[in-house]
């Protein structure tokens, strides 16, 4: 089930036309099989430090756009994105901002540009300063983490994730968990397959267990 839910940027306007989640582009993307049908910004504003950011702002770098921009709320080095793909982004024209984050999504029916205010980390978190600019944008991909939702009734969750052991158990009797969706997962292929081929011993084990 993944993470399904998009954080929200909690900045005015962002509810307007072609503000729009990036895990959705991307999916888009991948199931569409002409891409040159696919519609992209002039200017387009990733908001976000990881991956899937990062993979947005190449992809539509790759679709034509002419400025692509990705804007992070902290420093460069707390980016979750890995240097390779820091390196990647810049290098196919992405420009990376850090220690910025949005404050409004301003124009009229749609997005035409977006305010930021730089932030700065102190003893008790990250505060945004007075010192504002803004983007040009007719696109903006938001990509600043996603959240749980749909989990069946009687899981555990902690901390917005689902409780497991070290073998993927659940607090609910046949359920097995992994991947992002669970604590302890990352957005990372090779910990979803891992924690899958751990879950599936397990359960392998059990079945066994019932049938001798």
């Amino acid at each position: 089930m993944g993470l399904a839910g998009v954080n929200a940027l909690r900045a005015g306007g962002e509810d307007k036309a072609n503000v729009q989640n990036a895990v959705d582009f991307i999916a888009t993307l991948r199931q569409t099989p002409d891409k040159s049908t696919l519609p992209i910004g002039r200017d387009v504003v990733v908001i976000g430090g990881g991956m899937t950011a990062v993979d947005a702002a190449v992809q539509s770098k790759l679709l034509g756009a002419e400025n692509v921009t990705i804007v992070y709320r902290r420093g460069q080095e707390k980016m979750s994105a890995s240097g390779y793909e820091q390196e990647h982004a810049t290098s196919a024209g992405v420009r990376i901002i850090c220690n910025a984050a949005p404050v409004a999504v301003h124009g009229e029916a749609a997005v035409a540009e977006v305010e930021f205010a730089y932030t700065e980390d102190s003893a008790d978190g990250l505060k945004l300063t007075a010192q504002t600019f803004r983007l040009k944008a007719d696109q903006v991909f938001k990509a600043i983490g996603q959240s749980l939702t749909g989990a069946p009734e009687g899981l555990t969750l902690t901390g917005g994730k689902i409780g497991t052991d070290a073998a993927g158990r659940t607090t609910l009797a046949g359920v097995w968990a992994g991947g992002d969706c669970a604590v302890g997962g990352d957005d990372l292929t090779v910990t979803a397959v891992a924690q899958g081929r751990d879950a599936a011993e397990d359960i392998h084990a059990q079945l066994s267990a019932k049938g001798a």
